[in-house]
């Protein structure tokens, strides 16, 4: 994995990761802080929001991502962007579980996040943060699922936003993927990287995940902002946004044999 300070850096420079103005960032009606730079927060890098995360933001705004009536599970959340605004679409997932690293601050900033938000949550959707370490025991995570739906133990979407440069944790990364997506031929899951992660390394894990029986279809990617909820904050307007959703790339993942 790229030491996270000169992955920042280079994202920064390169990419255009512009740092915040304020503490927050404003997509829609939520009102978002990422975590503070330090400890955990920094090294597993939940202290910034990517640009992947706005791209999956704009597909499920957009309704190019399919949430309606689903279970949505999203690893490593960050401020939880993709799976927060999906809970205030009009036709919401029945149940989102928003997870990240089990770190004290990470979590606080992520259960701030999920309180802050609620009053825009449409009631039909019911929404959980919880603390999880890859390649860990997802049976806390099932059984959330499972309360909510008692027939059907796991989730229909699992949302992966910027993961893949984590190239060490492919394998524990991978291990929850597989124990978390219903095994249904509907069931999704949404992979979205950076082009600051190398292309091999994305292929890594696809690779990896196609031997494990999901296959990830990139799809393309238009540098053009097609959201029409207004975005503010960390330096974003609209011309910054079709720059950040540009230097992004995302996959659908099925498994291969449903």
């Amino acid at each position: 994995m790229t030491d996270s300070d000169d992955f920042l850096a280079d994202s920064a420079a390169v990419f255009g990761e512009a740092p915040a103005d304020d503490d927050k960032i404003r997509y829609g009606p939520l009102v978002l802080t990422v975590a503070p730079k330090e400890g955990k927060a920094n090294t597993l890098l939940a202290d910034h929001l990517f640009s992947p995360s706005l791209l999956v933001a704009e597909l499920i705004e957009r309704g190019i991502i399919s949430v309606a009536d689903k279970r949505v599970v999203e690893l490593g959340a960050g401020c939880a962007l993709p799976s927060l605004l999906s809970a205030t679409r009009s036709d919401p997932p029945s149940l989102v579980v928003i997870t990240d690293y089990p770190d004290d601050a990470i979590m606080k900033n992520l259960s701030a996040n999920v309180e802050r938000n609620r009053l825009y949550f449409n009631a039909r959707c019911a929404v959980h943060a919880c603390g999880y370490e890859w390649g860990r025991d997802v049976s806390p995570l099932l059984d959330i699922a499972q309360a909510h739906e008692p027939n059907d133990r796991a989730f229909d979407v699992v949302i992966m936003s910027d993961l893949l440069h984590f190239d060490r944790s492919h394998d524990v990364l991978l291990q929850s993927l597989l124990a978390l997506l219903r095994r249904d031929p509907s069931a999704r899951a949404y992979v979205a990287a950076g082009r600051y992660t190398p292309p091999h390394v994305c292929e890594h894990f696809a690779r990896k995940a196609a031997g494990a029986g999901i296959v990830l279809e990139e799809e393309e990617v238009e540098a053009v902002w097609n959201g029409t909820l207004e975005v503010s904050g960390g330096g974003l307007d609209k011309g910054q946004l079709g720059v950040r959703k540009g230097m992004s790339r995302w996959w659908i993942g099925r498994w291969r044999d449903t």
